[in-house]
């Protein structure tokens, strides 16, 4: 199995077969446990997920900090970071990360933060698994199917 993951905590992870096959998708496990209450991702329950797919190879959103983001925000993202990093590590899940500009690229997405887009493109991909991807707030997983089906394509190349 392969495993897409969109880092942050409005993202997701997809599981995807070699095929091609969306078998289930995950919206990022976060709780309320962070600095001052703060969302983040919870490893504990990001390690169920990860070792119950038995996957063997993930492919990771690459992120850094953005323009005009604070401190803290951006010392949150790189945790979300590091608890995926850690966790694929510990399920000896080999992992490569993409670039936003690179796996929107490879799917055929234009540039930018358009989720509708790719949401859009995961329903045409898998119509008969649309309403995994109705709601607004499904973007994550949407995006999260569409990077494991970028890093398929590229053949683990970056």
């Amino acid at each position: 199995m392969i495993l897409g993951i969109d880092i942050g905590i409005t993202g997701g992870i997809a599981i995807v077969s070699p095929s091609g096959e969306l078998i289930e998708i995950h919206q990022m496990p976060c709780l309320g446990d962070g600095p001052s209450g703060r969302r983040a991702v919870n490893g504990p329950l990001l390690a169920s997920i990860i070792f119950a797919s038995h996957a063997e190879r993930a492919f990771v959103e690459h992120v850094s900090a953005r323009p005009g983001e604070g401190a803290v925000g951006a010392f949150a993202f790189g945790r979300s970071r590091g608890v995926i990093e850690g966790v694929l590590a510990a399920a000896g899940v080999r992992c490569q990360f993409l670039t936003p500009a690179c796996w929107k690229r490879t799917v055929g997405l234009p540039p930018g933060r358009n989720k509708d887009a790719s949401r859009a493109a995961a329903i045409q991909r898998w119509p008969a698994r649309a309403e995994l991807f109705s709601r607004k707030k499904d973007d994550g997983v949407a995006e999260a199917a569409l990077i494991a089906i970028a890093g398929m394509i590229r053949g683990g190349e970056e």
